[in-house]
C-alpha cells in the first residue's frame, strides 16, 4: 500500500470536512478535479478510506452524554464480546487495548437513564468480567 504525500494531504482535508467538493479539494491541493476523484477512489479501493462521518456541532455534542467504558473480558470470548457490542447502537467505537483492561468502549447516549442502560448492557455480555467507566466532561479538542 503506497501513500504519498498528496494522498496523506488528501486524508487530511477530508478528515476535517469529508463533504468538501473535490473543486476545492483540488484548489487547496493544486491539483486537477479528476486527478482527486481518481485519488479518493484508489485510497477506497485499497481500503484506506472505509467510509465517511460526521461530526456533531458543540451545541448537540453537549446534549449528549459520553463515557469511556474499559472492559476486561476473557479473552476467548473476544470475538463474541466484539460481535455484541458492535449491535449496541450507543456504542460509538471499540478499542483492544493492553494493560489491566482488554478494550474500551466509547459510548454516547441521550441521557443518564439509556447511559446507565448501555452500560448494563455491556456488562451482560458473556465474557465480560468487569467494567469501569469514565463520563467524559469536556472535549478540549477533537481530531
Amino acid at each position: 500500500m503506497i501513500i504519498d504525500a498528496k494522498d496523506k494531504a488528501l486524508l487530511a482535508l477530508l478528515s476535517a470536512n469529508s463533504r468538501e467538493s473535490t473543486a476545492e479539494l483540488a484548489r487547496k491541493m493544486g491539483i486537477s478535479r479528476t486527478t482527486v476523484t481518481s485519488r479518493i477512489e484508489r485510497l477506497e479501493r485499497m481500503g484506506v478510506i472505509n467510509g465517511y462521518t460526521i461530526r456533531f456541532s458543540e451545541d448537540f455534542a453537549e446534549g449528549q452524554i459520553r463515557a469511556h467504558v474499559m472492559i476486561r473480558s476473557d479473552p476467548k470470548q473476544a470475538d463474541g464480546i466484539f460481535r455484541a457490542l458492535r449491535q449496541i447502537s450507543t456504542v460509538r467505537a471499540l478499542h483492544t487495548v493492553n494493560g489491566e483492561y482488554d478494550m474500551v468502549a466509547m459510548v454516547s447516549t441521550g441521557s443518564t437513564r439509556e447511559l446507565d442502560d448501555t452500560l448494563d448492557r455491556i456488562g451482560h455480555v458473556p465474557g465480560v468480567e468487569k467494567t469501569v467507566s469514565s463520563i467524559v466532561l469536556t472535549t478540549r479538542f477533537e481530531r
